[in-house]
């Protein structure tokens, strides 16, 4: 139950999160399984797609007994994902090892990926073996998922940037698109490693990638080359490039010319004109723009019903964002519109929204909603913190620390937490963070650690920091301060800071002055315009 959440515990959920959401992960489980005219199991597969759970494990039962690699791979999953069957990690497993002892690839990549998500080194060591002797028949995908384990610390004791490197490599070589994907991000920083930033060698894999006809590479690449660092920039090849990738269908393209026009150009007629052809296709995040130009008048007179006309049309279409700027409209004025808002919230959250989940939490621990609804509140603050939503892990970690909301008092939990936070960049969780280390509380102490992290909490724009930072120098002898200013380097390289638990319970188990970040979902920021 989340309300009884342990360290342990939590830090996998989040793990387990971003190893799901993932590019290096097979996508779709039975639904991209072959099933050949020929396959014995094509029938219990088809059920199992079409949603007959039930059928499909009748079909598959005795198909998996005499040793078909399908059908076991189906029981595999069936017991992992708990459809159809109870769900067990243990028979999911069993299942999954018969069939890739028979070479079945798909069960071996899922066999890893939940492997790869234990907390035990043996596991995770087993996961690295099995793909490790996969790659000498299928080094893409493989070396796809070795590469992000090696990034996520799964196989290493910090992120191993050159085992990261090499696999993803050897992936690429073998024609992996998402692998040269994953590459151009890593070279453009978005995986950390500051110091190997280098965006020519990001441009030539996106460059490959889009050479090897994949229309979202095209799109990736053509955004850079117009709206990217300006020394990199290049009209006329951008533009090519976004031309086939409209040819190809890929209609996010005229969200990367309309960018282009609106930010570069400082045209927002013209811009408004391709959003506007987007938004014809039919591409979701055209109608946002379009929806904020009208709203706001940018480039045409402004026209509020008709922006919020658009915003309705793109909430119809699914789009979270949608119902997130509604929410926002709805709840943010004199007299809310509670109810509505909540819906609008509601689906943004279940969109897959961090920040319409975060947003939800606190809607539902605040009481507004004529009770507060305690487990609840956690576990739409726990889903966005497994999104990585910084905001959330901050919300979530003063919890634990204080042991408020029915939430069980854990320093350790919330040590780990206020770390992802101020991995990103949250000023608050930084100084959270500092405040730990310089009490001890659920980490060792370490007082050069906890006033370089303070001094990077100022810097991020927490103002209450610089007092606490200078009132830490004063407590430091000449070579604490050193060190101190060793840790600030480091953490300022991009290499991420990990919280080492204390290791003894602290003595001083009395909650911190700090509270949860306000309940009040009228208070979020306006939503950022979506992301190319």
């Amino acid at each position: 139950m989340l309300m009884k959440v342990s360290l342990l515990s939590l830090c996998s959920l989040l793990l387990a999160a971003q190893l799901h959401a993932a590019a290096s992960l097979p996508v779709g489980g039975v639904e991209t399984l072959a099933t050949d005219a020929d396959s014995p199991a094509k029938e219990a597969l088809t059920a199992f797609r079409e949603g007959r759970h039930a059928k499909a494990l009748e079909l598959a039962k005795p198909l998996a007994e005499k040793g078909n690699a399908d059908a076991i791979y189906l029981m595999g999953y069936a017991y992992e994902t708990g459809q159809g069957i109870e769900a067990s990690r243990e028979l999911a497993l069993e299942n999954y090892r018969k069939a890739a002892a028979t070479g079945h690839k798909d069960s071996t990549y899922r066999l890893s990926f939940i492997l790869l998500a234990s907390e035990d080194e043996a596991e995770r060591n087993q996961a690295r073996e099995a793909l490790e002797t996969t790659s000498k028949d299928d080094p893409a995908v493989t070396g796809r998922i070795l590469g992000e384990a090696y990034l996520r610390s799964r196989l290493s004791k910090e992120p191993d940037y050159d085992k990261t490197v090499f696999w993803w490599t050897k992936a690429a070589t073998a024609g992996d698109i998402p692998s040269l994907l994953l590459l151009a991000r890593l070279y453009e920083g978005q995986f950390g490693f500051a110091d190997k930033k280098d965006l020519k060698q990001a441009l030539g894999f996106y460059t490959k990638a889009a050479g090897l006809g994949d229309a979202s590479a095209m799109v990736a690449l053509g955004s850079r080359l117009l709206n990217g660092d300006k020394d990199n920039r290049n009209e006329k090849e951008g533009r090519e490039w976004l031309k086939k990738a409209i040819d190809a269908k890929e209609y996010t393209a005229y969200l990367a010319l309309g960018d282009f026009e609106e930010n570069v150009k400082k045209d927002p007629k013209a811009a408004l004109a391709l959003y506007e052809r987007g938004k014809d296709a039919g591409q979701v995040d055209c109608i946002l723009r379009a929806a904020d130009a009208y709203s706001e008048g940018k480039g045409i007179e402004k026209d509020p019903e008709r922006g919020a006309s658009l915003l309705e049309s793109a909430a119809k279409a699914g789009s979270p964002q949608a119902h997130y700027r509604l929410a926002v409209k709805r709840l943010s004025t004199d007299k809310p519109e509670l109810l509505l808002g909540y819906g609008h919230l509601l689906s943004a959250a279940a969109g897959g929204l961090p920040e319409a989940q975060n947003e939800l939490g606190l809607l539902y621990l605040s009481g507004k909603l004529a009770v507060a609804d305690t487990p609840a509140g956690v576990a739409w603050l726990t889903r966005a913190a497994q999104g990585g939503m910084a905001q959330a892990q901050n919300n979530l970690a003063t919890l634990f620390e204080q042991g408020a909301a029915g939430v069980p008092q854990n320093f350790n939990t919330a040590g780990q937490l206020y770390t992802m936070a101020a991995n990103q960049g949250h000023a608050a969780a930084t100084l959270a963070l500092a405040r730990l280390y310089s009490k001890g509380t659920g980490v060792a102490v370490d007082l050069p650690k906890a006033w370089a992290l303070a001094t990077l909490a100022a810097e991020r724009g927490e103002e209450s920091a610089k007092k606490f930072a200078s009132d830490l120098t004063e407590k430091l002898d000449e070579t604490q301060r050193a060190k101190g200013l060793k840790d600030l380097e480091t953490i300022k390289s991009g290499k991420p800071t990990e919280a080492k638990p204390a290791d003894t319970k602290p003595a001083d188990t009395k909650p911190a002055d700090t509270k949860p970040a306000d309940a009040k979902p009228a208070s979020a920021p306006k939503p950022p315009k979506a992301a190319k």
